[in-house]
């Protein structure tokens, strides 16, 4: 092993026991968490770019299917549920939709 994926597994481990720790992390924070560590692994110590963009936008696109899915295509009920209007609902699949 390298030096520098030494390092990267020693912050890792840190990282993780900081979260044991912590008893509030929810099971989306942790899923989220640990496909963090395995993208930074796949990039095996190249530098990410425009993470918190990527990130967002993917996290946003899940919530938006899961919860389309769970409300049957009602985008009135899916904006309730959001805590969004069905304006910017609407606005939001549609560029999900054009990417």
């Amino acid at each position: 092993m390298t030096s520098t994926s030494e390092s990267r597994q020693d912050k890792r481990s840190a990282a993780k026991r900081t979260q044991q720790k912590r008893s509030s992390t929810t099971a989306i924070e942790s899923c989220i968490q640990s496909e963090l560590e395995r993208y930074f692994e796949m990039l095996d110590g190249e530098k990410p770019t425009g993470l918190y963009r990527m990130v967002i936008r993917q996290a946003e696109h899940a919530l938006l299917a899961s919860v389309m899915a769970e409300c049957g295509g009602n985008q009135s009920r899916a904006a309730e549920w959001l805590g969004i209007s069905r304006g910017n609902l609407r606005n939001k699949l549609a560029e999900m939709e054009s990417n």
